[in-house]
């Protein structure tokens, strides 16, 4: 027909005013309309999934090493706290074999020397045995041999706890105050004596039953890690460590017997009012005490 649209032309104008079809795909199927505008991150739950972001290297670095020493320091603390008690238990053991002479033994040894005089000759006795004692251990810590610095302190802890228990049983002889009981029993109040840095009133039952308390362990554990702190700086290298042993070990045996005379000077008993006293049973097996710091840390 004259003046009619032709069919292939009405098909693209019927196809372009139809408009978008409902699913929003134009007909021309170039697929969805592009936005600017973000689109929800909805999963198939319809929750918004935020992409899991992972921490730097480097705080992943950081936290594994904070999480290393961590789990090192406490590692670190059970040995520490286990070789404690191991010497705890070697000091204990030990120190029922220590000789000790008795106040008969010492006046005929030292003839003419009345109690102070005597106690001073004790106390710088044991002042010069301590002393060899740190010179020798921190000489040996010369030696570039790491594993063998700990079993160094623990001989000269040993060491020196057994020489201050003999010179503490000593003045308690000298003063006139020789703990009653069994060699077991003297022996706790030596090393209560010798853990709390004082005198005990022997005199006193309620004193002395304290001393041969369970307390008396934790207390002995608390001094042995004083000493050990004490004594680190004996380990020195190049011979340093030698002069800093003797010298602290000699400064703290003659404060820890300053200690226990002040107090048993106060409770002393004079030699003329003393009783009769039996002889001091001697060890089943006696310390030799020229080799103390070998025998204990074997």
């Amino acid at each position: 027909m004259t003046g009619s649209t032709p069919p292939w032309k009405r098909r693209f104008r019927d196809r372009g005013a139809a408009g978008p079809s409902q699913d929003g795909l134009q007909d021309d199927e170039r697929g969805r309309p592009a936005s600017l505008e973000a689109v929800d991150a909805t999963g198939a739950s319809g929750a918004l999934e935020v992409p899991e972001k992972k921490a730097p290297v480097a705080k992943r670095r950081a936290a594994a090493v904070g999480h290393g020493v961590k789990e090192g320091v406490r590692k670190g603390g059970s040995r520490a706290r286990a070789g404690l008690a191991y010497l705890t238990d070697r000091i204990i053991e030990s120190a029922p074999r220590i000789p000790v002479r008795d106040l008969a033994a010492l006046r005929k040894q030292f003839p003419g020397l009345g109690p102070e005089q005597l106690a001073d000759k004790l106390v710088a006795g044991a002042c010069n045995a301590t002393s060899t004692v740190g010179a020798g251990v921190g000489a040996a810590a010369m030696m570039p041999i790491p594993p063998a610095m700990p079993t160094e302190l623990a001989a000269e802890i040993t060491g020196v706890a057994a020489i201050e228990l003999k010179l503490i049983a000593e003045l308690y002889e000298v003063y006139g105050l020789r703990p009653p009981g069994t060699l077991k029993q003297r022996t706790t109040t030596y090393l209560s004596s010798w853990s709390e840095e004082r005198g005990i009133d022997v005199t006193k039952p309620s004193t002395l039953n304290a001393a041969l308390g369970g307390h008396m362990k934790r207390e002995l554990r608390q001094q042995i890690m004083k000493r050990t702190v004490r004594n680190l700086p004996n380990l020195m290298p190049f011979m340093v460590g030698a002069a800093v042993g003797a010298v602290m070990n000699r400064r703290d045996t003659r404060k820890l017997a300053d200690r226990v005379r002040k107090d048993l000077r106060k409770v002393q008993v004079p030699w003329d009012a003393l009783p009769a006293l039996p002889p001091l049973e001697k060890p089943a097996d006696p310390l030799t005490m020229g080799d103390l710091p070998g025998e204990l840390g074997r």
